[in-house]
């Protein structure tokens, strides 16, 4: 459950971000709360993945304040730099895994780059990640494109754990999975997060995945954060966007289909002897 009353792990303020001419993001601003799951949605070219990857360093801002785990990014040197991005790992959208290595290497990479450690105590780690998203050690032998979409997320989001991090970035974690595979990442995301006691920045566009594993979510639209808080706040936003988007007909479906189970769920909860 999220400390709303501690520190940010990240906090966002007055963010610019642009390319050329084009305004991405327009003095946005956003905290991310320990031990969260924050959903952050909005419309196609929004902005979603390029807060993501401004906030990590790999696009630069034109004006603004981020801090991640108390340290502000700008006055930090490279070494500093690379110690605080030591405790994150990120899932990048379709994988992004190394084509050329095996998925137990790609489990092993982070860990080659940033840790002193025998080869045999590196296999047994990158099992163990192996095993924590719910593949085998057979699996991790294969290549990536030896594996299915949604194997290639779970191997993905193994590296993305290889160095237990304390903040976790998802980039459209359930894209292109069916809905059986999606529901099981979500599910398998919110396991890990409330094993680990992980806090997750998670960008999606997947109405699920909002309803079912987010605490909070952020929705961007027009360069800035439009509304900000848990389901309740989204379903009575009356910004255009953010309405036609939580409360159109497949919104709608799926509020009714979440409603529906939660009552039924409390129904059968109260027929059960205690």
């Amino acid at each position: 459950m999220a400390e709303h009353g501690s520190q940010p792990v990240i906090r966002v303020r007055d963010l610019v971000v642009g390319f050329g001419t084009q305004i991405v993001l327009d003095h946005l601003s956003l905290d991310l709360h320990p031990a969260e799951i924050l959903g952050v949605v909005g419309a196609s070219g929004s902005g979603k993945s390029v807060l993501l990857r401004t906030i990590i360093g790999l696009i630069a801002k034109r004006q603004g304040l981020i801090e991640i785990m108390g340290r502000n990014l700008d006055s930090t040197d490279q070494p500093q730099f690379r110690a605080i991005a030591r405790r994150w790992g990120i899932l990048f959208q379709q994988g992004a895994m190394f084509s050329s290595l095996t998925v137990l290497q790609n489990i092993q990479f982070p860990m080659r780059e940033n840790l002193r450690l025998s080869d045999r105590l590196l296999r047994e780690l990158a099992v163990a990640k192996l095993e924590m998203v719910g593949l085998s050690v057979r699996d991790g032998e294969k290549f990536p494109s030896e594996i299915s979409g949604g194997m290639t997320k779970r191997a993905a989001l193994a590296r993305a754990l290889a160095l237990d991090p304390q903040v976790v970035f998802l980039d459209e974690p359930t894209s292109g999975l069916d809905p059986i595979s999606a529901q099981d990442f979500d599910s398998l995301i919110r396991t890990l997060q409330q094993t680990l006691g992980l806090t997750v920045f998670m960008v999606t566009h997947d109405l699920n995945s909002l309803y079912s594993v987010c605490d909070r979510i952020a929705a961007l639209a027009d360069g800035k954060v439009v509304a900000e808080g848990a389901m309740p706040v989204m379903l009575a936003s009356e910004h255009p966007w953010v309405k036609a988007y939580f409360r159109g007909k497949r919104g709608q479906a799926l509020g009714s289909q979440v409603l529906g189970s939660q009552a039924l769920s409390s129904q059968v909860s109260a027929t059960v002897p205690n």
